[in-house]
């Protein structure tokens, strides 16, 4: 049976106030999510001037967002696994270099996309 909770409005009210404390606490203890968010906010005004059309813009800035997804992600990993133990562990590490590692595939994907809309 399912959890009796919010629905309708209600649990979409919820759920953005859910997500807003999660970025909160992103940016507040992450280092590298505030790194990406300000490249993100200094990124996106040039990427609506150097963007040809809506979908070349469309496609510049969805690739930050797609960085900071990731950030979002690897770091939610990285608090479980720390929540879990912070004692030395070969598979906690294992998850926290995976989660780096997919980080590092985003932000290729985006220079790869920037390079190719605006070359």
């Amino acid at each position: 049976m399912a959890k009796a909770g919010a629905t309708g409005l209600t649990r979409i009210i919820n759920a953005a106030g859910y997500s807003w404390l999660g970025f909160m606490a992103a940016y507040k203890n992450e280092a590298a999510f505030r790194q990406e968010l300000w490249l993100c906010i200094a990124l996106t005004p040039v990427a609506l001037y150097l963007g040809e059309t809506l979908l070349d813009k469309v496609i510049l800035i969805s690739s930050l967002l797609f960085i900071m997804l990731i950030e979002l992600l690897n770091s939610a990993i990285e608090t479980v696994v720390d929540r879990i133990s912070d004692a030395p562990h070969e598979l906690s590490g294992r998850a926290k270099d995976m989660g780096s590692s997919a980080v590092f595939v985003a932000i290729t994907m985006a220079v790869i996309i920037w390079i190719g809309v605006l070359v």
